[in-house]
């Protein structure tokens, strides 16, 4: 079932939208929640949960493409749930590197009036992320938008692990460059 149809049965608050979207997009969520959380149960939990968010939202929106606006909730959701998770202690896994790994060229936000400048970081990664060669770009998401293993993302690619890291290693010099240019401060 193509996307529009998907939609239309969420704007008619039909129920096999769910039953439509979880045959189309259920991997693709799981996939995304998995690399987050690492636990089976979890990442279920949030697939099901990324549908209920689905159903509340799409009064309000009423996006083309399904699989970026589903993303970004199984995303949201499993980002919550893992820090839920680890609270008051480190996390551990593909998460906690990979935010690490970008603790050096973005900022950190800690407090609510930040995030006005939070959706203007938004905006300049996602500029950022046009500049850079299409391989260098889809290694920079998988790892940081899809939170894939190092070692999954090189074989996807066919490349060695330590092409991986140095692409990535340049894309992070790039990004904090590029943000200190637009005048975002670390």
């Amino acid at each position: 079932m193509e996307d529009c149809q998907i939609v239309d049965l969420y704007w008619r608050r039909d129920g096999e939208a769910i039953a439509e979207t979880n045959i189309k997009y259920g991997k693709y969520c799981y996939t995304i929640a998995w690399n987050i959380l690492s636990d089976i149960q979890d990442a279920e939990e949030c697939v099901n949960d990324t549908w209920m968010g689905a159903w509340n939202a799409m009064p309000v929106h009423r996006p083309d493409r399904l699989a970026p606006f589903l993303g970004k909730i199984s995303r949201s959701l499993a980002f919550n749930k893992s820090k839920a998770k680890s609270a008051g202690k480190r996390g551990g896994g593909e998460l906690s590197l990979a935010l690490d790994e970008l603790e050096i060229c973005v900022p950190c936000s800690s407090s609510a009036e930040q995030c006005v400048q939070d959706a203007e970081l938004e905006r300049l990664v996602n500029q950022f992320l046009y500049t850079l060669p299409k391989k260098d770009c889809n290694i920079f998401l998988r790892r940081y938008w899809y939170v894939e293993p190092l070692t999954v993302i090189a074989k996807k690619y066919n490349l060695k692990l330590n092409t991986v890291k140095t692409s990535l290693y340049r894309s992070r010099i790039k990004l904090k460059s590029y943000l200190e240019k637009e005048g975002v401060s670390l």
